[in-house]
């Protein structure tokens, strides 16, 4: 897939899970369970364990259509080991300009992370296939209709501060996605091995993002 259709299909599904785990060993398990709650589209951060090598193993034998995205990318030389393991798409907490031009030689899409209006348009201009509004714990849903008003072509995916029953508030104000971390890979249903709270969460949060399309 080009990036423009992994942006695509990111865009349609509205949820990108955030992948965070101490324990490495439950990655696939924690995968499964995304999946069986709907969820398409998952971002394993480079703050995983041997996160490379779990992000090659998955990318072998993922369900087709499922994007399989690197998180905490942060240079170019990280950008290029998780492309060539078969990452479709990045995303980084931070704005690294030398990271969108080699992810985009590789044709791979890329979202920096930013926070203000300035660091959004930089990034946008620069060729970023989605700008990741980071941290967005503390800006609210409102931020991303105050900054779509003067720059309605930018596509805005919030990350920090989505919930389960929020993630549709964050949609209709404007963003093409959301990521998703904490509050979907809840850490006691993680502790406890409780997978199927898991797809349930993930179950919740993809009919939100669902229901305040239909609005």
């Amino acid at each position: 897939m080009s990036r423009t259709d992994v942006v695509r299909a990111i865009e349609q599904s509205g949820v990108v899970a955030v992948i965070r785990l101490k324990d490495a060993g439950k990655l696939r398990n924690v995968v499964d369970a995304l999946i069986e709650g709907g969820v398409t589209a998952m971002e394993v951060t480079m703050t995983v364990p041997g996160a490379v090598g779990l992000i090659e193993q998955l990318a072998k034998d993922l369900p087709a259509g499922f994007q399989l995205g690197a998180g905490t990318v942060l240079d170019p030389e990280t950008a290029r080991q998780v492309i060539l393991a078969g990452a479709t798409y990045l995303v980084s907490p931070v704005l690294s300009l030398p990271t969108i031009e080699l992810a985009h030689r590789y044709d791979v899409a890329v979202m920096p992370g930013c926070f203000t209006p300035t660091e959004i348009l930089t990034a946008w201009q620069a060729g970023a296939d989605v700008v990741k509004v980071f941290p967005a714990t503390t800006l609210g849903p409102g931020y991303i209709k105050d900054v779509k008003a003067p720059l309605p072509q930018v596509k805005l995916m919030p990350t920090g501060g989505v919930t389960l029953t929020n993630a549709g508030d964050w949609i209709r104000a404007g963003a093409c996605a959301v990521g998703v971390g904490s509050n979907l890979v809840d850490a006691k249903a993680l502790a406890a091995n409780d997978f199927a709270q898991i797809a349930e969460n993930a179950r919740t949060v993809v009919e939100s993002v669902a229901a305040a399309r239909k609005v």
